[in-house]
Formats: structure tokens, sequence, C-alpha cells
């Protein structure tokens, strides 16, 4: 008797074992059907643009330092002076810099599969303030400079949608193709006029910068005082960066971010000169701001977090079954546990191929919709009754709708599992609050596992 029991518990418990492997199987092929998407992603990127960083204006200063040095001759050992010369750069951030960005965004299809694109309208402006002297003190003198130029990194140049035309203190200039300096990447540069070597000069510009680009914009606050202000007709964006927005609405029509940060908590001028004397950038670089256009319908993402709660969801469906087996005395053969096991399999490879077609809601409620009805018409003769097919097969529409409730409310899964999970054990024990577990063996000695 005991024995009988402990078998059909122990066959059960084997069952479930069994049907990870075909889950992993379907696990394995969410995973594949990711990495397709990814290339296909990748591909439209490529052929288009690639998420984009704007970091810049910068007005860098090139220079000829020449002085005389003292030499001793070998030979003779007299002392002689000899000229002396090195080139490098100044770099001057600006005192002031604003952004404002108008975004819109499209959808590209390749085949099943879709990339989020956009494009920003953006319109800088700003002001350079140069020190006196070009703080270099008493000695200016050595030096003499070349043109002066306002670089603009740009990550993927490729994204740039308009003819760039500088604006100078109310003096229209063109941009050149290229940063201008390695350490800003690719990018566009603008050659200045000559600037007053005295310094204390002050520089106002403005420029609009088109781009196009794909899943995410990142700008980099370059102002002593920075102000950043996006628009866009997204309405599930992801802030991400070193710095979130001051001020933000996200409505189902799109949202409105606003950043504003200051030399004192972004420390740029440290990163730049980190960057132009040590070669290490990655301060310059780190220091950004942005938004990620996340797709909220990511539908393999939900299906691999489904089929993470996939042994709790056929425990529990085998745990009513057995219960119906128990309760009313009935005898169920482990065969019938495994079919009943492999459609509920079954259910998340239907719910991977119908979401790359219609959208994980409507897969999800046409896939439980299918396995709810097989199982309710599979239990129903197996349990000799439509109306305990029909109980059961509520019973796992309900489990359904509380697994898209824990897939849904992402934040709350564990409470909600954890709810689910003690209100399934406490349903368990007040329905066999009086079963005679010694007698269960007996009870169902129709079982074909009594009469093997």
């Amino acid at each position: 008797m005991n024995r009988i029991l402990a078998f059909k518990l122990g066959t059960i418990a084997l069952l479930i074992l069994l049907l990870l492997i075909p889950l992993s199987m379907i696990d394995g092929l969410v995973g594949d059907r990711q990495y397709q998407r990814a290339g296909v992603l990748q591909d439209i990127a490529r052929s288009s643009s690639y998420r984009q960083r704007i970091s810049g204006p910068i007005l860098v200063l090139p220079y000829t330092k020449t002085w005389l040095e003292w030499k001793t001759h070998k030979q003779s050992g007299e002392r002689y002076q000899e000229q002396q010369q090195s080139r490098g750069r100044l770099y001057f951030l600006p005192e002031r810099f604003v952004l404002n960005g108008e975004v819109t965004t499209e959808r590209r299809a390749r085949g099943i599969y879709e990339a989020l694109l956009y494009r920003s309208d953006n319109r800088i402006s700003g002001a350079f303030k140069l020190p006196a002297r070009l703080g270099l003190g008493d000695d200016l003198g050595l030096y003499s400079f070349a043109r002066p130029f306002l670089a603009v990194g740009i990550s993927d140049v490729r994204g740039i949608g308009n003819d760039l035309q500088l604006r100078l203190n109310g003096q229209s200039l063109g941009f050149a193709p290229g940063s201008g300096d390695e350490r800003f990447g690719p990018g566009v540069h603008a050659p200045l006029p000559a600037l007053d070597s005295q310094g204390g000069q002050l520089l106002e510009f403005a420029f609009n910068l088109e781009l196009q680009g794909t899943e995410q914009l990142d700008i980099t606050p370059v102002g002593r005082d920075s102000r950043v202000e996006l628009r866009a007709d997204w309405p599930h964006p992801s802030f991400v960066g070193e710095y979130l927005p001051s001020r933000r609405e996200v409505t189902a029509e799109g949202f409105l971010a606003q950043w504003q940060t200051s030399f004192f908590a972004t420390n740029l001028e440290q990163g730049l000169q980190d960057c132009v004397r040590k070669g290490d950038c990655q301060a310059l670089s780190g220091r950004s701001f942005g938004v990620s256009f996340v797709d909220p319908v990511d539908h393999y993402l939900k299906t691999d977090r489904a089929i993470k709660y996939a042994l709790l969801f056929i425990a529990l469906t085998f745990a009513m079954f057995f219960l119906f087996e128990v309760l009313k005395r009935l005898a169920v053969h482990p065969v019938q546990y495994a079919l009943v096991g492999l459609s509920l399999a079954l259910f998340y490879l239907l719910l991977l191929s119908l979401s790359e077609h219609l959208g994980f809601a409507l897969a999800y409620g046409l896939s439980a919709l299918a396995c709810v009805a097989l199982n309710a018409f599979y239990v129903s003769h197996v349990l000799h009754s439509r109306l305990r097919g029909t109980g059961f097969g509520a019973l796992l529409a309900a489990l359904y709708a509380l697994l898209y409730g824990l897939l849904s409310s992402e934040d709350y899964a564990l409470l909600m599992g954890s709810l689910l999970v003690f209100g399934v054990l406490g349903g368990v024990m007040v329905l066999t609050r009086k079963l005679d577990w010694y007698g269960v063996g007996r009870n169902v000695g129709s079982s074909p596992l009594n009469q093997a």
C-alpha cells in the first residue's frame, strides 16, 4: 500500500525531471532565435548607423613651442645655446553647453525581425570663455599658434543627415570631415579664425546636427554648465549613463527628459587632462548620459522568463491531477501524466513560434487556450467526467493567467510566485485534511499500477 503510493509519487517526480529535457531544448531554441535576431539587427544597423554618442564641441588650438636650451660641447667643453621646439595642442571645454533634441523613431523590418531606428534633430549651442593669456602665463611668448578648430566627436558619422554649419559670434563657418583629433575618434571639425592670444575672448557658437542611429543616444556634457533636453515620440525610454535626468515626463505619446550637470559633478576637466597627458581617455568618454530606446515587446525575453517558471508550472499541474486522482478515487496511469506534461511543455514552443508573428500577448492567449482545451478534453475522458475535465481546464487556465501576471509584473514576480506556491500548498492541505493516506493504495485498487 505505502509502496504503491511511494512508487506513484516517485514516478511523477521522475516524469517532471524528464520533462526538463524538452524544456531545455525549447530554451536553447529561444537562444538560437535571439542570436538570429541580433544578427539581423546588426545587419540593419550596419547598413544605416549604429548607436550614437555626441562628444563635444571642444576647442583645439595647435601650437609650436620654441625655446633656447644651454648645451655643453663634448670636445671643447664650451657652453652654447641651441634652439628647441615641441608641438602640441591646447584644449578648452565650453563654459556653457546646451543641447535641445527632438527624436522621432521608426521601425525597419527584415523578414520577421524589426529594428528600432531614431532620428534626432539636435540644436547645440553654448560659449567658450578663453582664460587670460590662454592659461600659459609668462611663457606665452614662447608659443606660436596654428589655426584653431572646433572638434565634435560623433561615434558613427554615417548617421549625419544635414550639411553642418557653425555660427560663431555671428559668423558662418563650415564643418569638415573628421574630428581633427584622434583622441575624440570619428566626428567633424570646424576650422576657426585666429584667436586673441591674450585670452579673455568669448566665443558664442551654435549649430544644428541631424543624427540617425539605433538603440541608444549618448551625450557627453562637456560644458562647465551643461543643459540637455530631449523630446521623443517613444513611450518606453531607459535612461542610461552616469547621470539620471533631473526632470522627466513619460506618457503614452513619448517622453521629455532634462539633464543639468556641472564640472563639479562631472570632473570633465580632469578627464580631459588625463586623456591628453596620459592617453587615458576612459574618464572623458565615460562621463556621459543618454537614453536607450527599449522595445517592451521582446517576446524572446518574455518566453525565456516563462520557461524559467515551467518546472513550477508542471509540478502544480501534476499536483492538481494527483488530487483529482486521490480525492475521486480514480486511477491515472503515469503515461497519462506524461502526455499532459508534454502538452504543457509544447505550450512554450507554441508561444515562441506564434509570438514571432502575432506579438507576445496574443500568442500567449492562443497557446494557453490550445493547451487548456486539449487537456480539458483529454482529462474529461481520463477522469470519466466532462465536469471534472472542465474543472481541471478551469484550474489550468487560472494557472496560465497567474503565470502571465508573473511575467508582466517583473518587480513583483518573487512576491507573486511565493504567494502562489503558499496558496496552492494551503489549498492542498485543506482539501486533503481528512484524507486517509494509508488507504490511498486500497482506494485506487483498479489502478494499472495495482493491477501490474
